[in-house]
């Protein structure tokens, strides 16, 4: 089968939720996947549904324990990079059939990751490899490469009326 390259996309909310869905549609047809999430290393409870699925679904992240607000710290930078290059091994080892970068957009505009080292990753991929990049702000360089763009656009949140990330919904 031959795979492409997806991006999720935008301001609204359910990009990370979308690839989530497509990484247990994939598994359901005998497929193995390995989801990266970038700047993110603070627990979700998508982290203990997907563990219910090991050894078919890989994640493991690459962030401090907070989102990015700032400046980015060393830290975050080494954290990312190493992310890379985990992932990389993964779409490179021929044992996962789709392979997730989970707020890789948002490691490309906080700097952690330059643009072109995934277009890199893009272009060394085997065939057979679907690749799928999350996160809002995803860089022109990813774009004119995907074969899939979907945008997800906030037309109405309950965020502006004070509600907090719910458990189970938002985290």
């Amino acid at each position: 089968m031959k795979g492409y390259v997806q991006v999720y996309t935008g301001d609204g909310k359910g990009k990370t939720t979308a690839a989530i869905g497509l990484a247990v549609r994939a598994v359901g047809a005998g497929l193995k996947v390995f989801i990266g999430q970038f700047v993110k290393g603070m627990h979700y409870s998508e982290l203990d549904a997907l563990k219910r699925f090991h050894p078919d679904i890989v994640i493991k992240q690459y962030g401090r324990g907070c989102f990015i607000e700032r400046e980015p710290s060393e830290e975050d930078i080494s954290s990312a990079r190493e992310g890379l290059e985990d992932i990389r091994r993964a779409v490179l080892s021929g044992e996962y059939d789709l392979v997730i970068l989970d707020e890789a957009n948002i490691a490309v505009f906080f700097g952690l990751i330059p643009a072109m080292d995934f277009v890199k990753l893009i272009e060394a991929r085997p065939e057979g490899v679907e690749l799928v990049f999350t996160g809002r702000r995803a860089p022109q360089e990813i774009l004119e490469r995907a074969d899939l763009v979907s945008e997800i656009k906030e037309i109405k949140h309950y965020y502006q009326k004070g509600v907090p990330a719910r458990k189970g919904i938002e985290k």
